[in-house]
């Protein structure tokens, strides 16, 4: 039997699939960056099935443009620049290993074995051997009861030839067996995906991209905000993350691997760790019968360890926060679940921001002998790259007894500047386990001394001592094991804890320092991995039930289809592993000229701290607003005091202004970073000084965007409605007064509404408009709308009567320009795509639902036009794209062939297609969401692999963009909307299925200006 495709060479699977180009992929990959549009590598310009015919000749990137842009790429790029590259501390090796277990007991997968067997020599993907791709069909009608059995997990589960399902593992889920390969292996965006027409658009904007990026990581030696060169290759491995929020984040795959950390602030690592891992050790009458390592990885460092666990016999399943991994062990009659847990609470200020993780192992004995097992988790200290290089690595143990619970393991001290930590690896010791420990060895060499300890006694050796400082170039490694009696037909549990301990840091520019949440209740010493492992595993249990309570009302919700609720806690993970931080405010850094202005600023800021999360893995700029207009529901319905913190850092980034000139990609124009009273585009950069430096995006000149000042009154007033924080709202209204007067001047004929620039001047930055649009319209007199309702609750009557004036002729215009029919046209330009139908036509519509408007005396958008232009885009931009299968595509043409004028008009957008679907249940097309939607999450999560990597966008075919992004979190809209739909209909809901807090108990028009803040 082949050996398992090892996910530790990072890019191997990429390179096999890449060999039909020519070995040209690197080239075409830098090439694509000269000729990028805004945020990123793009292009897909296959016609769906359902074209009726090809586009016109010479769409596609000819031979000769490839040659001029390789040329370009050639010589203003070094030779060290290219796709990033996933780092390994290990690689793949074959070869039996030796491990002390007679041969018979060493682990080996059956013959007929269905993994993907790449052949070296494979050029013709026909010659693959893969598994069926194609997601089962789903034709259940959506009012029908929701099941989940063994089957629901399709095709991810067709490797697994076990039998066990597992110590309490839920019934809905992801769920994948280990031995899983995914058919498809799709790439970034390469430039042979671009059209010739879009790269003629775009020569501009290359070449000063170019230029750009040397001088940031050659000459000033910093990371690119979004590095087109070094896109993160396809690594089909996640799993979910461990650690809360804010305090740093360490992926485990879901094959057991250590491999995605994010430690450092907003920066990440995408490398695996090969020393860190779980040992199962067996017993039976003082003899140990069985040790391994439980990884199907064959790597070549650690050689004396029993690798190659055969993945056929084990699944992994994923419910965000929770994961389990089940082994079912060959001849052994053990089963064991491992379950991991993060304290990720809603509502929950203090435990969610833990840095910590749980593995808690039930151990079921199935056969009629008593054995003694053991676990062994081994860590690295440090990921094997150049921060450790230089040395100064050293553990010690550490045991902490207190409310009579005694917690036993290692700290791992990894002192590099500037942001030093500990880890530490620990477990829980009772009545009924044994915890050792080896505090040092080498995770560059054989292994065997560690291998040999453990497989004399099912024990480590425990030294006293702190080991000496690791050596420059040499690396240090550390072990914890439990053992415990695992009786006939019985049970034992074993718990471990991972913590890391990075109480105070900085940023790229190295200016401020910033202490994390957690600090407030562990303190700011750097001491505090022992506590905080005696803690979690003291408290994990009460999280479990927390957890529970909160997901229980949506598992346990019939109505509701499977894939939804995986899809709706799965894609949580972003708030965690967005980069995110959550920091205590520092005391000089609020202004006090704009502190008066805002009562609850101060107060908001010192109780809850300040949140940032990336808009993306790859696109790494905090806050990056016209994205968490999608994104935000999440964190407003589960930590609402974030978003009203979030929202005020905003509200200050506002009224500020930096003057400074610079240059933007797109058209070269020189203008300042920040203009004041607009809304920034994001926050800042991790790699520089996010808060104080704003707007890290370069490629346009955002102060004329077109929809970042109304997505701000829209999210004011939604964050209002869904938390009834009455002086959230007084202090919010100078604001939003401030930029709707500076949006105002894109109204150039006074017709009430305003007009587009004719370039991408808003979220869809690669996207032309012209004149009125049918999404900015609408988000303008959504926004208009909304100032109507909140100028009646401030008691400010002569803006109220301004905004109804404004909206009164807005809504005629918009009526008379956009509207066809059947749909509202993409803009009211004389292009041809200017009928497209766009799907996030009715974004407007979609947030004045959520905030309790848009219908009846707030009606804005005639209630039948919304939804016969939901139902065309449903005919249209889904059914008729990928044969209703993949979502919805941005832009159709009106006879049924995406719209490709742009380099994003024929993607898919996943948070735009969640938030189509939120419309769409909104407005009573229930199943038509439903539909719309599971066709994200299917391709997404089971066909390409993108588990908690959710992008961006993909294409029909080829490529995808960005991974792990923000947008995906507009499921949570989803949730609100079925929510407001239960509500109306007087069925019963549990409010706690969503973590929401009730709305303001007075009318929509009740004043509040006489009320106290407090």
């Amino acid at each position: 039997m082949a050996a398992p495709e090892s996910d530790l060479e990072g890019n191997k699977g990429g390179r096999r699939t890449q060999r039909g180009d020519g070995g040209r992929a690197r080239d075409g990959l830098t090439a694509a960056a000269a000729a990028a549009t805004a945020p990123g590598p793009r292009r897909d310009t296959s016609s769906p099935p359902l074209s009726p015919a090809p586009g016109p000749p010479g769409r596609h990137f000819t031979t000769t443009g490839a040659r001029i842009w390789t040329w370009l790429v050639r010589y203003f790029v070094p030779k060290g620049a290219g796709p990033g590259a996933i780092q390994v501390v290990g690689t793949q090796d074959t070869e039996n290993m030796e491990t002390g277990i007679p041969a018979p007991e060493q682990t080996s997968c059956p013959r007929g074995d269905p993994q993907v067997c790449y052949p070296e020599d494979a050029e013709d993907p026909e010659a693959v051997r893969v598994a069926d791709c194609e997601s089962p069909a789903d034709n259940r009608p959506q009012n029908e009861p929701a099941y989940c059995n063994w089957e629901d997990s399709g095709h991810l589960m067709t490797s697994y030839e076990g039998k066990a399902r597992g110590y309490q593992v839920p019934p809905f889920g992801w769920r994948i067996c280990l031995a899983h390969e995914f058919a498809e292996k799709r790439k970034p965006f390469q430039a042979k995906n671009i059209s010739l027409s879009n790269m003629i658009k775009h020569l501009g904007m290359g070449w000063r991209y170019l230029q750009w990026w040397y001088r940031k990581t050659r000459v000033e030696k910093k990371a690119a905000f979004i590095d087109l060169f070094n896109c993160v290759p396809l690594r089909q491995i996640y799993g979910c993350p461990l650690g809360g929020i804010g305090g740093g984040t360490i992926t485990r795959g879901r094959r057991g691997q250590f491999c995605r950390w994010q430690l450092n602030p907003g920066m990440y690592q995408h490398r695996t760790v090969i020393a860190d891992q779980f040992t199962v050790c067996l017993r039976r009458e003082g003899q140990t019968v069985y040790q391994q390592v439980l990884s199907p990885e064959r790597p070549s460092v650690l050689r004396s360890w029993n690798w190659g666990l055969c993945g056929n016999f084990a699944f992994y399943h994923a419910l965000y926060p929770r994961s389990w991994t089940v082994y079912q062990l060959p001849g052994q009659s053990v089963i064991l679940t491992c379950r991991q847990i993060t304290p990720f609470l809603p509502h929950d200020y203090q435990d969610s921001s833990l840095p910590v993780g749980v593995f808690v192992w039930d151990v079921e004995n199935e056969g009629d002998e008593a054995l003694e097992v053991s676990i062994m988790f081994s860590m690295r200290n440090g990921l094997g790259g150049g921060d450790d290089a230089s040395g100064g690595l050293w553990n010690e143990p550490f045991c902490l007894e207190r409310d009579g619970e005694t917690v036993q393991g290692l700290l791992l001290h990894h002192p590099t500047l500037p942001n030093p930590y500990t880890m530490a690896v620990a477990a829980r010791l009772t009545a009924d386990t044994t915890v050792s420990h080896v505090t040092a060895f080498d995770p560059d060499g054989t292994g065997q001394q560690v291998w040999q300890d453990l497989l004399q006694d099912g024990q480590l050796d425990s030294p006293a001592g702190q080991s000496t400082p690791s050596q420059k170039g040499v690396g240090i490694a550390g072990a914890v094991c439990v053992m415990g009696k695992l009786p006939p037909r019985g049970q034992c549990r074993l718990e471990f804890s991972l913590v890391w301990d990075m109480p105070k840091v900085m940023f790229g520019a190295k200016g401020q320092v910033y202490y994390r949440r957690y600090t407030r209740f562990f303190g700011q010493d750097g001491d505090a991995a022992p506590a905080l492992s005696h803690y979690a595993l003291c408290r994990y249990t009460d999280w479990e039930e927390r957890i529970s309570a909160w997901q229980s009302p949506v598992l346990e919700d019939r109505s509701l289809p499977a894939w939804y609720k995986s899809a709706l806690f799965n894609e949580l993970y972003f708030l965690a592993d967005g980069g995110t931080v959550w920091l205590e405010v520092p005391e000089d850094s609020l202004p006090e000229e704009l502190v008066g202005n805002m009562r609850q600023l101060y107060p908001i800021l010192r109780e809850y701290g300040r949140f940032g999360y990336l808009e993306g893995q790859e696109y790494r700029m905090y806050n990056t607003y016209d994205v968490h207009f999608y994104a935000s529901f999440a964190l407003v319905m589960l930590w609402p005091k974030l978003e009203l913190s979030l929202q005020y850092d905003m509200a200050l980034a506002t009224l500020r202004e930096d003057l400074t000139r610079r240059r933007h990609l797109m058209n070269g124009a020189i203008a300042p970073v920040k203009r004041r009273n607009v809304i920034p585009h994001d926050i800042g950069d991790p790699d520089d000084e996010p808060w104080l430096r704003v707007n890290a995006y370069v490629i346009h000149d955002t102060a004329d965007w077109k929809d970042l000042n109304l997505k701000f009154v829209l999210q004011v007033y939604r964050d209002y409605y869904l938390t009834g924080d009455q002086g959230f709202l007084r202090d919010m209204w100078p604001v939003c007064l401030a930029v709707m007067d500076s949006a105002m001047q894109f109204d150039k004929d006074h017709d009430g509404l305003i007009e587009n620039g004719g370039y991408a001047d808003q979220t869809y930055d690669g996207w032309v408009a012209t004149g009125p649009s049918a999404y900015c319209g609408g988000l303008w007199l959504a926004a208009v709308a909304v100032m109507v309702q909140m100028a009646a609750l401030c008691g400010a009557q002569d803006d109220q009567d301004k905004f109804s004036s404004i909206l009164s002729r807005g809504q005629e215009a918009y009526e008379r320009l956009l509207w066809n029919g059947r749909y509202y046209n993409y803009d009211s330009s004389s292009q041809p795509q200017s009928r497209s139908v766009m799907s996030d036509q009715c974004a407007g519509q979609w947030f004045l639902k959520a905030s309790g408007l848009g219908e009846g005396d707030t009606e804005v958008f005639p209630t039948p036009h919304v939804i016969r232009a939901l139902q065309t885009i449903f005919e249209l931009n889904v059914q008729a794209f990928a044969g209703g299968a993949m979502g919805a595509v941005n832009g159709m043409q009106p006879h049924g062939v995406p719209d490709r004028s742009s380099v994003q008009s024929d993607e898919v957008w996943v948070g735009v297609v969640y938030g189509l679907a939120a419309t769409m249940i909104q407005e009573g097309l229930t199943w038509e969401g439903f539909q719309t939607a599971e066709g994200c999450y299917r391709t997404v999560w089971e066909r390409l692999g993108l588990a908690f990597q959710t992008p961006e966008a993909y294409c029909q075919h080829q490529v995808f963009r960005s991974l792990a992004y923000m947008r995906p979190l507009s499921i949570w809209a989803m949730q609100l909307a079925l929510q407001q739909q239960c509500k109306k209909s007087s069925r019963p809901i549990a409010e706690q299925s969503t973590g929401l807090i009730t709305g303001p108990k007075f009318g929509p028009k009740e004043t509040i200006t006489n009320l106290d803040p407090e």
